[in-house]
């Protein structure tokens, strides 16, 4: 090697710089690579996502390889600069050499090459992954022997090979991913996956419609009366009762007594024919199984009850599809009927209102973990039912009580304030 020209030996060292950083940024690159991305292109016949999904497989053998490649590439290389350096400035040439090339190394063959495969890992994995397979194959029994050996030194160590790391996301990781996608992803889509995997952490009564205002047929009632309400009813399906919803006779289709409503031949014994039977269902069913229960079921509307078998309330297939795709029709307080806002900036609310349905409209952060609706969060803060005039502050929400009557609070404007509260309060 004395023998060879100076310049042969820099071509030489930039060379083996060059593979340096092939092996630095193929290591870098093919460790970066998003997984699911890499799955997906494989599984659509992308030819650099199936080679670089064969060398990960089997990532004992590709670490082998790359480092085996990159070691040989920085010992040579280091032998050629002490020789050239040796021949320029003779023995202080060797201290020259070790800063120079350790500098070049880590500038050219390590810092940069990673950096850029870190940022752009598919772009580096892809193409490198051809020769790194072709690598393998001509290093197969070098690198063999070493992971041979490195893997009886981790069993040694109690490492169980046999063992994978779990790739598969939780509910929870799998909303991040979502919520941190970005413009990659529509806010729609975004919103309705979000919706999705929020079934499972909702139940029916915190959706249902409660049994003071759900709408249904008294057979108690005149027959005009019931009449009346059948031509009227901007609904579809109807529960059926005798004088208390307790006790449900079915549910009544609209399309099943059309004819009979047409031609003026409505009885209560049509009436009873043509219900269905009631379909009950828990309080504390998650929107995640009562949505597969109504497929199996074949079902749409359910009548939602407690422990002891008392009607509660009613929930619709329609009201957990909107839990999915509800921010199409509540993006805005404007749109939700519960919510007015008000010159002044406020917003006169519902007392009925769902704090879901308000937070979700407003981008506020009520509470929600107890009570379902906002009469309910102001009278558990309050500890009474208050008269109207009171204004209380939950957080950074001031309330002020518009009109309280029956046993509840009916309207409240509310607003956001700058200070925050500690605890609820309450002001005259």
């Amino acid at each position: 090697m004395e023998d060879l020209h100076p310049g042969f030996l820099v071509g030489l060292l930039v060379f083996l710089l060059l593979c340096s950083a092939f092996f630095s940024s193929s290591e870098t690159g093919m460790l970066s690579l998003n997984r699911y991305r890499l799955r997906h292109q494989a599984k659509e016949g992308h030819r650099g996502a199936k080679r670089a999904s064969e060398l990960l497989a089997r990532p004992d053998r590709l670490l082998g390889t790359i480092l085996v490649g990159n070691n040989f590439v920085n010992i040579l290389a280091s032998s050629i600069a002490t020789v050239l350096a040796i021949k320029l400035w003779g023995e202080a040439g060797i201290a020259i050499a070790t800063i120079g090339l350790t500098i070049a190394l880590l500038i050219f063959g390590e810092i940069t090459p990673k950096t850029l495969a870190a940022l752009r890992p598919e772009v580096i994995a892809y193409p490198v992954s051809l020769p790194l397979l072709m690598l393998q194959k001509v290093l197969y029994p070098l690198v063999a022997l070493l992971s041979w050996i490195s893997n009886g030194l981790l069993k040694l160590l109690g490492v169980d090979l046999s063992s994978k790391g779990n790739d598969s996301l939780s509910t929870e990781e799998l909303r991040s991913v979502v919520r941190e996608s970005g413009s990659d992803m529509s806010k729609n889509r975004q919103s309705m996956l979000l919706g999705i995997l929020d079934l499972e952490r909702v139940t029916v009564d915190d959706i249902m419609i409660p049994r003071n205002e759900v709408a249904g047929i008294d057979l108690d009632d005149d027959l005009e009366t019931i009449v009346s309400q059948l031509r009227t009813t901007p609904h579809t399906r109807l529960p059926v009762f005798r004088k208390d919803i307790n006790r449900i006779e079915g549910i009544v289709h609209m399309r099943q007594i059309a004819r009979l409503l047409s031609h003026d031949q409505l009885t209560r014994e049509n009436l009873l024919n043509a219900c269905n039977e009631p379909y009950f269902v828990p309080e504390s069913t998650p929107l995640s199984t009562q949505l597969l229960n109504f497929q199996k079921q074949k079902r749409r509307i359910g009548i939602v009850v407690d422990e002891y078998g008392d009607v509660l309330g009613i929930v619709t297939l329609e009201d957990i599809l909107e839990e999915i795709v509800g921010e199409f029709s509540n993006q805005d307080a404007l749109r939700s009927p519960d919510i007015h806002p008000q010159e002044d900036g406020t917003l006169v609310i519902d007392g009925a209102a769902y704090l879901r349905e308000v937070n979700r409209a407003l981008g506020w952060e009520l509470p929600c973990g107890g009570p379902k609706t906002l009469n309910g969060l102001i009278t558990e803060a309050l500890e009474h039912i208050p008269d109207s005039g009171i204004c209380l502050q939950i957080g950074q929400y001031r309330l002020e009580i518009l009109q309280a009557a029956d046993n509840r609070v009916r309207s409240v404007r509310a607003w956001v304030v700058d200070s925050p509260a500690e605890e609820p309060r309450e002001t005259p």
